[in-house]
């Protein structure tokens, strides 16, 4: 994001300790960890305010927050070049229209992920949001072609056994919120559809991840409005008896912050360590998320649903090992294009948030 050479290969370590190294690189994940946790119950306190029931203005305004960054990056990167390292964000037209699929993709993601987490909490969101590995191997076969390996398979069935498990439990806790799981079975699927289109948009932006994300968020932010107002959500922000409270605003400014920058510690992850252990992180820090939400919230689950979520975290390890595997075996055709996909926040971050 903003450190100059984050995007860059990690090719400075010759002779670098090895105490150096693993300090290094338990401080990246232990950032990343710190910086996704903390978004998750940041999102789920604004979303759960009772006087203000707007989740699409709430999403509106964390892609604000976003694009303001984004001129502030490259404002600091002009004074600071040596330390700030951010593409120009000039607006172009045309390749605001080429990246327009995307960015319609891209709001239903982050709509119905809020919207999810709003309805089921933090505690089931792991599994409320756990079919984006699924809906991946359905849209690479349906959009893609592309056919998918039995023991890949095999870890989405044991993903969608955690899934329906974790349903039956929470519906046995009277504690299901059917129009979350939904909500949560729609943004797996826009997840998936977001790597798809993201790959294909990438040469709009010459591949460069944050111009990509100026552009996504500026689109999101036009196109958020008309939602805003047809859903009723303007007279709930008006009439709302905070709106002029300071601490609501730097909470609202903070998630934006917060969804900001996750893209930043996500790629700074894979940097210092590889894409397959950044996944496996990821999932450690899910396990985690869901424990802390347990204890935060006194609440109390049966062995079958701690089951559930081990079922949903083993399967995608498991997932995310196979194809590592696969991929050593066929090397991809496009390494320099590969390398800049894997800082893409969609792909594989279905359990990284």
């Amino acid at each position: 994001m903003a450190l100059a050479g984050t995007e860059s290969t990690d090719q400075e370590g010759h002779g670098e300790t090895f105490l150096f190294r693993a300090v290094r690189i338990a401080a990246v994940v232990a950032l990343y960890w710190f910086v996704s946790i903390t978004m998750v119950f940041l999102n789920n306190y604004l979303l759960d305010n009772r006087e203000l029931d707007a989740p699409l203005f709430v999403t509106f305004f964390q892609c604000l927050v976003t694009v303001g960054l984004c001129w502030v990056l490259q404002l600091l990167s002009r004074f600071c070049p040596g330390f700030i390292d951010f593409p120009p964000v000039t607006f172009d037209l045309k390749t605001s229209r080429e990246v327009l699929p995307l960015s319609i993709v891209f709001i239903s993601m982050i709509t119905f992920n809020n919207l999810c987490l709003k309805h089921v909490g933090v505690a089931f969101y792991t599994v409320g949001r756990s079919l984006s590995t699924v809906f991946n191997v359905l849209c690479t076969y349906i959009i893609l072609k592309q056919t998918t390996s039995y023991r890949a398979l095999m870890c989405c069935g044991i993903i969608l056994g955690g899934f329906w498990l974790g349903v039956d439990q929470e519906g046995i806790a009277g504690s299901l919120s059917l129009i979350g799981v939904v909500f949560g079975v729609i943004a797996s699927a826009c997840v998936a559809l977001n790597a798809i289109y993201t790959k294909k948009v990438m040469p709009a932006v010459d591949g460069n991840i944050w111009r990509l994300s100026y552009y996504n968020n500026i689109n999101a932010c036009v196109l958020f409005v008309p939602l805003i107002i047809v859903f009723g959500e303007l007279g709930s922000v008006i009439n709302f008896s905070r709106l002029t409270d300071l601490s609501f605003w730097s909470m609202m400014i903070l998630g934006g912050v917060f969804g900001f920058a996750i893209g930043y510690v996500t790629g700074l992850q894979i940097k210092y360590t590889s894409p397959l252990t950044h996944n496996v992180s990821g999932t450690a820090k899910a396990c985690a998320q869901t424990v802390i939400a347990v204890v935060f919230y006194a609440s109390s689950k049966s062995l079958l649903w701690w089951t559930s979520n081990m079922m949903v975290l083993f399967g995608s390890s498991a997932y995310t090992w196979v194809k590592s595997l696969e991929m050593k075996k066929t090397p991809p055709k496009e390494p320099e294009d590969s390398a800049k996909e894997k800082l893409l926040p969609g792909e594989k971050g279905s359990m990284s948030v």
